[in-house]
């Protein structure tokens, strides 16, 4: 079985200056190799024309460099939001989002792109297109990271950059914590992307081991905890795999901010006639009542599954006055490319079908944390 190359995305700067000592190469050529993927967006060995050519012969012989083919592409009417279903290397295919909001007199103009942590998801969420298509196998960091600099290399072409990342696509991003952490570091470190972790945000249906884990990670990246309803045993029916009281996610959430000294978001996807009620609200404030947080309205993306319909704008609007008039933090959030499909795990759901095609054994990344600890370098 032949021995698989390693993703040059996985690696950090130490990593290649160690790589370049043990082949006798200068120590700035690793600088020059990152500064190629991560600056000048390049997408093969052979654009990094000021390295040796024996060097990028060797370079493409030892590590794997390839830039994920875009399986489809749908850009909304309105031009503002752009949906990627990418393939990988062994054939599995994950989606990524470009979201263009314009300047506003309040908040400078932002290109976010929502990366997929998993292909597929354990979660199994009845109102979420990814959880309805099951769990396949975790991403690597250099697969996330991929995701970011597939649409920087588009944005870069009409002068403008990410300036905001979030870890909302496919999967759950805390139960792939290593490869996650090891992504966030990736496009923070200033010698590769450079982006700071206050412009990236990580959401999470609610693991609170991981969620402490990261409140002392000393990172600055914001935390999103999809909540959904007040209630616990109305929770576990939106989200069959909760394992945490509301009470627990609550606590590690507020751990975390006491922490990273920012305000955690919550975020609650509305389901007419399910979790929109006046009733609901009035609980979901007590809750919140005097925790460092953002709730985020979310009117559910249309999916497959019937049971959940999305809240009707009206209910949408009641549910929001009734949260601020109890004195909670809310907003409705802007909706972006429902009109392609843009929720998440809608787009490779209507390509390939509900269920996830199989990858190939020999590529599948180790599920979990079973990696080297992650590089702060």
């Amino acid at each position: 079985m032949p021995e698989l190359r390693r993703n040059v995305l996985d690696l950090t700067h130490a990593d290649l200056s160690g790589l370049m000592a043990g082949w006798d190469q200068p120590s700035y050529r690793a600088g020059q190799v990152l500064a190629w993927m991560y600056r000048r967006f390049a997408g093969s060995w052979d654009a990094m024309t000021d390295l040796p050519r024996a060097l990028r012969a060797r370079l493409a012989a030892e590590l794997q460099f390839t830039v994920p083919e875009v399986e489809t592409e749908r850009i909304s009417a309105d031009g503002s939001t752009t949906k990627a279903l990418l393939r990988l290397s062994d054939g599995v295919t994950v989606e990524t989002v470009l979201m263009r909001y314009a300047a506003t007199e309040r908040a400078r103009a932002r290109n976010t792109v929502c990366v997929s942590t998993q292909a597929g998801c354990a979660m199994a969420c009845v109102f979420c297109a990814t959880g309805q298509q099951g769990f396949l196998r975790n991403l690597s960091a250099g697969e996330i990271v991929a995701q970011v600099l597939h649409f920087a290399r588009a944005l870069v072409a009409c002068g403008e950059h990410v300036t905001n990342i979030v870890f909302m696509g496919m999967g759950e991003p805390l139960a792939n914590y290593a490869h996650t952490l090891a992504a966030v570091r990736a496009l923070q470190d200033p010698q590769r992307f450079g982006l700071g972790s206050r412009h990236m945000t990580i959401s999470t249906v609610g693991l609170v081991p991981q969620m402490l884990r990261l409140a002392h990670e000393g990172l600055q990246v914001g935390l999103a905890l999809s909540l959904h309803s007040p209630y616990d045993d109305a929770r576990r029916e939106l989200v069959p795999t909760a394992r945490y009281r509301i009470d627990e996610l609550l606590a590690a959430a507020q751990e975390w901010a006491a922490l990273t000294g920012r305000r955690f978001s919550v975020e609650y996807a509305l389901i007419n006639a399910v979790n929109d009620t006046p009733q609901q609200a009035e609980a979901l404030a007590e809750r919140l009542r005097g925790l460092s947080c953002h709730v985020n309205l979310i009117p559910v993306n249309p999916t497959a599954n019937a049971r959940t319909p999305r809240s009707r704008r009206a209910r949408v609007l009641a549910f929001e006055q009734a949260l601020r008039e109890l004195g909670i933090n809310v907003t409705v959030r802007v909706e972006k490319g429902v009109d392609i499909a843009a929720g998440c795990g809608q787009l490779r759901g209507e390509v390939e079908g509900r269920r996830p095609r199989a990858a190939s054994a020999l590529t599948l990344a180790p599920p979990g944390d079973a990696l080297p600890a992650v590089s702060s370098a």
